[in-house]
């Protein structure tokens, strides 16, 4: 009896022990994902309006005292900025002569990268952005060329022999956020990099070639295919040059489209050596473009594809209901079903800074003839959310419908992007 209960309870301490340990297990395993997640890691994207942004605009004006210097300085930016701006949309000669009321009211922003202030004088290098709606009269445009399909951006970055994304806060992630993407033809989906950003992005994900993976990534970040920019920095000593080494790659198979080499004399000047790298890099994707390099791959595009004509062969061989031919009297025949469009579904995605704007384009799907149904399959406030749309039609005549409304349409394969 004695030998049972020393039996019973070793058992018992042994399950205890067991459970315990499993326990422990849990804890670090939940502890080495949290580990990976935590922490402020997330950089913004400045927004993509579409406005035109000059950078890098030299002042150096006087005035009776600090603050009218410094007004005289802006005033004298937005004078250099509107030259420049006309000079960089291909414009030849000088811009129009357009008097500081008129410039002022174009102006939607001026960004200081750098300012002294003295009693008198006001020495800055400023940025300067203009309203795209406001300037585009004046520079000769109208609305906006043909885009690209949405696609992910990976930044990827090599430096010190570690490759990362999204793990830590890295100056080439923080590049692409500081990177004006309105001008750009080139749809770029940005992440932020918080949450669980990290963990959906990473250095890994580059090398796979899964496309059920890469399909879950794409359809939680509303994009079609993928971009990867790469960024291979070695510092030659420390406090000395950098030199970096940038590369252009493309899709799921991580293809190359084009590489060039800058230098940064020091740490200091490393931002802005990213910063001309990203410009680079945007031009690259944008030659890919009008070379048809950037097409969505088709093996990314899960949604099934049925031929309409085999729908409609397999509904005229169904019976015709009871009593038809008595409804419409005994001499006319039964009209074929097959006559009637079958419904497909397509997918439409489009910017959802807030829930009204989600209604916005539900009303208008719904607006369009021959829609059936129009359901948010993916939201994302703040975001690119996805809505899939039952539609009896063709893609090109769904787009010909929203493009009534006033809707700017990209069309892609069996989906459609959208934007005001």
């Amino acid at each position: 009896m004695a030998f049972q209960r020393l039996l019973s309870t070793s058992l018992r301490q042994r399950r205890l022990a067991l459970a315990g340990a499993g326990l422990l297990v849990l804890g670090i395993g939940g502890a080495v994902v949290w580990a990976q997640i935590e922490g402020d890691r997330g950089i913004a994207p400045v927004a993509s309006t579409g406005d035109f942004e000059v950078t890098g605009v030299e002042v150096n004006t006087t005035g009776k005292d600090a603050q009218e210097a410094r007004v005289a300085g802006w005033r004298t930016a937005t004078r250099q900025a509107w030259q420049k701006l006309w000079s960089q949309r291909g414009q030849g000669g000088a811009a129009p002569a357009l008097d500081d009321g008129t410039l002022s009211g174009m102006v939607s922003a001026i960004a200081v990268e750098h300012e002294d202030i003295g009693p008198h004088r006001y020495i800055a290098r400023l940025g300067v952005v203009f309203d795209r709606a406001r300037a585009a009269g004046y520079l000769g445009l109208q609305g906006g060329g043909a885009r690209s399909a949405p696609l992910l951006v990976i930044p990827l970055l090599y430096q010190g022999g570690v490759a990362s994304v999204f793990e830590t806060r890295t100056p080439w992630q923080k590049a692409w956020a500081d990177f004006h993407t309105g001008e750009s033809v080139i749809d770029y989906v940005r992440p932020n990099g918080g949450g669980a950003d990290g963990l959906l992005i990473n250095a890994g994900q580059v090398g796979r070639r899964s496309r059920n993976w890469w399909r879950t990534i794409l359809d939680q970040y509303g994009a079609e295919d993928v971009v990867i920019p790469v960024a291979r920095l070695e510092r030659q000593w420390p406090g000395g040059p950098i030199k970096g080494t940038f590369t252009a790659r493309h899709g799921p198979d991580n293809r190359f489209l084009g590489s060039f080499e800058l230098t940064a004399d020091n740490e200091e000047k490393l931002p802005a050596m990213l910063a001309q790298a990203v410009k680079q890099i945007d031009a690259l994707y944008v030659q890919a473009l009008s070379a048809g390099q950037l097409n969505p791959d088709p093996s990314l595009n899960s949604a099934p594809q049925i031929d309409p004509k085999l729908i409609s062969a397999l509904i005229d061989k169904l019976p015709p209901p009871r009593g038809a031919a008595q409804a419409t009297g005994a001499s006319s025949a039964v009209a074929p079903i097959g006559a009637a469009p079958a419904a497909s579904l397509f997918q439409v995605q489009f910017a959802s800074p807030d829930a009204s704007a989600v209604d916005a384009v539900q009303a208008a799907l719904r607006a369009v003839p021959g829609v059936q149904a129009a359901v948010t399959s993916s939201l994302a406030l703040g975001g690119v959310s996805v809505m899939r749309v039952t539609y009896a039609g063709d893609l090109e005549t769904l787009a010909s419908g929203l493009r009534a409304q006033g809707w700017k349409v990209t069309q892609g394969a069996g989906a459609l992007s959208i934007r005001r």
